[in-house]
C-alpha cells in the first residue's frame, strides 16, 4: 500500500509540475528585459502577498548598506521557522542568481517559474522545497548598463560583474571578504540544500549549444554522489531536455583557441559557489547559457533546466537523500584529504556541435583574427579531458586547534556550521605545529589578495601550551571537507593561500651585529651541533664564509634568541 501511495504521489506531483510549469507563460519576463534590484524585490513581495505558496525572506546584509539579500521559497511552510525546518529535513533545491548581475538569465527564469507555480490549483506539500536567491550581488545589480558585457546578446540593460567592493563574488566562498558571502552561508546552512545550481552566462568560443553546465569533478566527490549524478541524473536530464529542444552539453572550456582542439572539465575549486557547495556533499551545478544566443532563448533554456531538475528531484528524492547520507559516511571514513587536482592527458571522445573557425582580416586593424562562420556548422568528435588526479594529500588529524586570536577564522567556522569546543583552561598537548619554510606570492592582486600559490610547510611534533579561548575542532563531523580545504595550508583555497596568516611570516625582532657578535662564543659552546653545522656551512659556501651578516643570522636563527613564532601558523593538528 505504501508503495502504491508513493507512486500515486510521484505521478500526481509530476502531473502538476509538467502541466503547470511547462507552460511558457505570457509573462513580461520572456522578452529582452530583466528587472533591476528594486523592481525584482517588489515583484517577489507582490507574489509573497498574493500566494501562500511563495515566501520571501530577508536573510541579511549585502555589500550595499540597507539593501539586503533575500531568499524566495516555494512550497515552504506556514512561517519562516517551519519553512527552514522543512527544507533541512526534506529534499530541497537552491538556485543562486546574479552572482554576476550582467548574466541575469536566472533572474527571469525564476520569476517565470514562480509565476507558473502560483497558477497551480493545488500542490503536494511533500514535494521538494524550491528556493532561489533572486539577487545575490546587490552592488553589481545597481550598476546597470548595456555595455559592460561586450560579447553578450541582451538583455537591454543588466548589472555589473563586480560587487560594490569590486569583488568577483564567485571567487569569495572560502576567503569570505564580502558581506554577501556571510549571508550566503547563512542561507545555505539554514536550508541545507540537497541540490544547488548557480546560474551564469558563458564567455568564449561560438558553438551551436544554448545550454551548457559544469558539474563537480568525479574524482573529488563521494562514490554515492558520483554514481547518482553521472550514472543517472545527468543522462536522464539530458534526455528530458531534448524534448524541450535543448542539447544539454558540458561547459566549453577549450584546450587551445578553438573547440576543435578539445575541451576539458572545469575544476570547481572551493572558491567558486558550486565548489563550495560540493564540500558539503551537495549535488552542485553551474548553468552556463551561451552569450551570443538571444536573451529570451537563454532564459527559456535556464527555466527548462530548472523545471526538469525539479521534476527529476521529485521522482528521485529518496535516492538523493540516501546518496548524501552515504556521502557523509564516506567523508567521515577518510584517512587522507586529497587536493591539488590536476587534469591528465587521458581524453574521452565527445560529439560536439560547433561552427567552423576561420581566419579573417579585420578592415580596421589590418590584422588576421579568429571568427566563427555560422553558415558552416559541423558535428564531429572532439577530445574531452575530464580525468583528474590529486597531486597532494595530507593525513587527517583527529582535531585541529586554532588560536583564539584568530577571530575572523573562528567566526567563519561558525558561519559554516563547523562544531568546535572553546578551551576554558590551559592545556599542554602534543601536536603537529606547522612551520612555513618557503612561499611565494603572485605579482598582481587577485580579488584583493596576493595569493601564495606555491609554499612548503613542515609539520613538527612538539608540546605546545594552549590557552583559554583557543578552539578545539573535531574532524569527524559533517563539513570536514570544508574544514580541511581551509585549514590545511597547502590547499589551493586555504586561509594561508588567501593571506590570512601573512602577519606570521614577518620577523618582529632583530639584532645589531656589533652587539650580537659578542655572544657567538657562548652560543656555539653551548650547542655543539650548531657549531658543527656552522663550520660545515662556512667550509662549503664561499659567499657565506665572507659575509658577516649571513654568519651571524645563521647562528641567531638557530639560537634561543630567535623568536619561536616566526613562520609558525596559528593552526595545529592533534592526532
Amino acid at each position: 500500500m505504501y508503495y502504491l501511495y508513493l507512486m500515486m504521489r510521484v505521478v500526481f506531483s509530476l502531473l502538476i509540475i509538467s502541466t503547470g510549469l511547462s507552460l511558457w507563460a505570457q509573462s513580461k519576463w520572456t522578452g529582452n528585459t530583466s528587472p533591476d534590484y528594486y523592481r525584482l524585490i517588489d515583484e517577489l513581495k507582490r507574489m509573497d502577498k498574493e500566494s501562500p505558496l511563495v515566501s520571501l525572506y530577508n536573510m541579511g546584509p549585502s555589500d550595499v548598506p540597507g539593501l539586503p539579500i533575500y531568499v524566495c521559497v516555494i512550497n515552504g511552510a506556514e512561517d519562516s521557522t517551519a519553512t527552514f525546518l522543512k527544507a533541512r529535513k526534506g529534499t530541497t533545491l537552491l538556485f543562486n542568481n546574479a552572482i554576476h548581475p550582467g548574466e541575469p538569465d536566472g533572474i527571469n527564469a525564476c520569476l517565470i517559474y514562480t509565476e507558473n507555480y502560483m497558477r497551480l490549483d493545488s500542490i503536494n506539500p511533500n514535494d521538494p522545497v524550491v528556493a532561489f536567491i533572486p539577487a545575490y550581488n546587490v552592488g553589481g545589480m545597481l550598476t546597470r548598463s548595456a555595455t559592460s558585457r561586450a560579447n553578450q546578446n541582451g538583455p537591454e540593460l543588466y548589472g555589473f560583474r563586480g560587487n560594490a567592493q569590486n569583488l568577483d563574488l564567485n571567487r569569495d566562498f572560502t576567503k569570505m571578504d564580502s558581506e554577501n558571502a556571510r549571508t550566503f552561508a547563512k542561507i545555505f546552512h539554514a536550508l541545507n540544500p540537497d541540490v544547488f545550481v548557480d546560474n551564469h552566462v558563458s564567455n568564449g568560443a561560438d558553438y551551436q549549444y544554448t545550454l551548457t553546465y559544469i558539474s563537480s569533478l568525479r574524482e573529488r566527490m563521494a562514490p554515492s554522489l558520483r554514481k547518482l549524478i553521472y550514472g543517472s541524473m545527468l543522462p536522464q536530464l539530458t534526455q528530458a531536455l531534448k524534448k524541450s529542444k535543448w542539447d544539454l552539453f558540458p561547459y566549453v572550456e577549450t584546450v587551445k583557441e578553438t573547440p576543435d582542439s578539445g575541451i576539458y572539465q572545469f575544476n570547481d575549486l572551493p572558491r567558486y559557489a558550486m565548489g563550495y557547495a560540493s564540500l558539503f556533499n551537495v549535488i552542485s551545478f553551474t548553468v552556463e547559457t551561451h552569450m551570443l544566443k538571444p536573451f529570451p532563448n537563454r532564459v527559456k533554456a535556464t527555466h527548462d533546466f530548472l523545471n526538469e531538475l525539479v521534476k527529476w528531484t521529485v521522482v528521485h528524492a529518496a535516492q538523493i537523500e540516501l546518496a548524501r547520507e552515504k556521502a557523509h559516511e564516506w567523508e567521515g571514513s577518510q584517512r587522507y584529504f586529497r587536493f591539488n587536482y590536476s587534469r591528465t592527458s587521458a581524453a574521452d571522445s565527445i560529439q560536439f556541435k560547433g561552427f567552423t573557425a576561420v581566419r579573417d582580416t579585420n578592415d580596421i586593424t589590418g590584422l588576421s583574427h579568429l571568427t566563427y562562420d555560422r553558415n558552416l556548422p559541423y558535428q564531429k568528435s572532439i577530445p574531452f579531458y575530464r580525468t583528474y588526479v590529486p597531486l597532494d594529500s595530507v593525513e587527517i588529524p583527529q582535531f585541529y586547534i586554532v588560536r583564539g586570536q584568530e577571530h575572523r577564522i573562528i567566526e567563519q567556522l561558525k558561519a559554516n556550521n563547523i562544531l568546535f569546543e572553546v578551551l576554558s583552561q590551559e592545556k599542554t598537548l602534543d601536536v603537529n605545529a606547522q612551520f612555513v619554510r618557503s612561499f611565494d606570492a603572485i605579482s598582481k592582486p587577485y580579488e584583493g589578495h596576493y595569493l601564495h600559490p606555491t609554499k612548503a610547510i613542515e609539520k613538527v611534533s612538539m608540546k605546545m601550551n594552549f590557552r583559554p579561548g583557543d578552539v578545539l575542532i573535531p574532524t569527524n563531523q559533517n563539513g570536514s571537507l570544508f574544514l580541511h580545504a581551509v585549514l590545511q595550508p597547502m590547499c589551493e583555497d586555504s586561509y594561508f593561500t588567501w593571506n590570512y596568516f601573512d602577519s606570521y611570516l614577518q620577523e618582529k625582532e632583530y639584532f645589531s651585529n656589533y652587539v650580537f657578535v659578542e655572544k657567538l662564543r657562548s652560543i656555539l659552546q653551548a650547542n655543539p651541533e650548531l657549531r658543527q653545522a656552522y663550520e660545515a656551512k662556512k667550509a662549503a659556501d664561499k659567499e657565506f664564509a665572507t659575509s658577516e651578516w649571513q654568519q651571524l643570522y645563521f647562528i641567531y636563527q638557530n639560537s634561543a634568541y630567535f623568536e619561536p613564532s616566526y613562520m609558525l601558523l596559528p593552526v595545529y593538528e592533534l592526532k
